[in-house]
């Protein structure tokens, strides 16, 4: 990408200035942006753009904002919660024994030899495990508190009931006879459970 250029004129040649601008700054040196209103312009504006390419690193490292609704949100948060928790058991199940509450405390580089302190001490790994069960536990309870449970239930039961009503209506344009709908009777609801148990 090209550096833009000072956005004055010249004098002498009445043709767009060749200099290179100063930091922050959309004129060069020559043309106004020494003086001391224009140098704070140049700092603040920056300013300015140090926090917007701050916000682009955030946004590229933590994702950018999505719709999603509050119960959505939660279950989602107890989803990789338990997720997390999941993989850091695997790491904890790795250690030894002696791990687990005895490691490295501090290493210092002395010219040519390097010092090692140990103590007892909890490994990070179990730190780290036991602060996401914690978590998982709170985001677990406030789903539960918020009813997104219960309102999973009622989601389920409307849609179980849209579905049967659309299965009836077919049944009935098909003018089944007495012996066919003996059948339907028994194989739609297995159907049914099937489809339920497979979205559980």
């Amino acid at each position: 990408m090209e550096t833009p250029k000072c956005t004055a004129t010249s004098k002498q040649t009445g043709k767009r200035c060749g200099n290179y601008p100063a930091k922050g700054a959309k004129t060069c040196r020559f043309h106004g942006s020494a003086n001391a209103v224009s140098k704070h312009a140049a700092a603040k504006n920056l300013e300015a753009i140090k926090a917007e390419k701050k916000l682009e690193r955030a946004a590229a490292t933590l994702g950018l904002s999505r719709d999603v609704s509050p119960s959505e949100a939660l279950l989602e948060e107890v989803r990789w919660s338990a997720g997390h928790v999941e993989w850091l058991r695997e790491r904890v199940q790795e250690l030894e024994q002696h791990q687990l509450v005895w490691g490295k405390s501090e290493v210092k580089d002395l010219d040519d030899t390097t010092m090692v302190t140990s103590k007892a001490q909890m490994s990070v790994w179990v730190d780290l495990y036991n602060r996401e069960r914690d978590h998982l536990v709170k985001v677990a309870g406030a789903a539960l508190k918020a009813g997104v449970e219960e309102r999973r239930v009622r989601l389920a039961e409307s849609q179980g009931a849209l579905v049967a009503d659309v299965i009836r209506r077919i049944l009935n344009d098909l003018g089944l006879n007495q012996e066919q709908e003996a059948r339907v009777a028994k194989v739609v609801p297995q159907h049914l459970r099937a489809i339920a148990g497979s979205a559980a």
